[in-house]
């Protein structure tokens, strides 16, 4: 069993035709519903793949297991949180601007995929692995981006890490709140208001 388990892991299972991507497109979309709504333990391969609308052969083209799905899910959102964010950065005036418009979009998106926080949530127990690189990943990102602000000097000096783990939070909670929880508020406003902070503090 053990040699099978290695087998596997060196199998190339990457989707080489336009169907073949599709196929697993919809597969990702289907457990994002399905873990998002039942939870992991209580999602099943069947229950995915009806959903997707795919054969049961199709999954084990993709995936050897739920839990293999479950990593490679995490990774495809997180994936996708970046691209949204990078789209969102685009033509920013500054540094600063262009955070304020990757929060805006990411409680959009939050709004769009509420499935993302149980899913992220979920993570730290069935893949902690997967949890951690989430949110290394995008620390990592915001890190880069305060880093060519501080040289370029528009930011101070040895703004990096803390700082991107300290903004990762803030927008982490504030795509719960106004995400997730409540979409009264308009997104570019929740944005600006939280942009005022980084900018100006709570200082008079």
């Amino acid at each position: 069993m053990a040699s099978d388990s290695g087998l596997a892991a060196t199998v190339d299972r990457t989707p080489r035709t336009e169907r073949g991507r599709r196929t697993l497109r919809a597969i990702l979309d289907a457990a994002a519903i399905e873990f998002g709504t039942r939870g992991f333990h209580d999602s099943s391969i069947v229950g995915i793949t009806a959903r997707a609308g795919v054969a049961l052969g199709s999954f084990y083209t993709y995936f050897e297991s739920k839990d293999a799905l479950f990593r490679a899910l995490v990774r495809d959102m997180s994936a996708q949180v970046g691209v949204v964010g990078a789209a969102a950065a685009k033509g920013a005036a500054d540094t600063l601007s262009g955070e304020r418009q990757i929060l805006a979009s990411f409680i959009g998106f939050a709004r769009a995929h509420k499935e993302l926080y149980r899913i992220i949530d979920e993570a730290e127990f069935v893949d902690p692995a997967s949890y951690r690189q989430h949110y290394e990943s995008a620390a990592a990102r915001i890190q880069a981006r305060l880093e060519a602000g501080a040289a370029s000097g528009e930011l101070r000096a040895g703004t990096g890490q803390i700082e991107a783990w300290a903004i990762m939070g803030m927008n982490v909670f504030l795509g719960l709140r106004y995400g997730v929880m409540d979409e009264a508020l308009d997104p570019g406003e929740i944005a600006e208001a939280a942009n005022m902070l980084l900018r100006k503090g709570l200082t008079r």
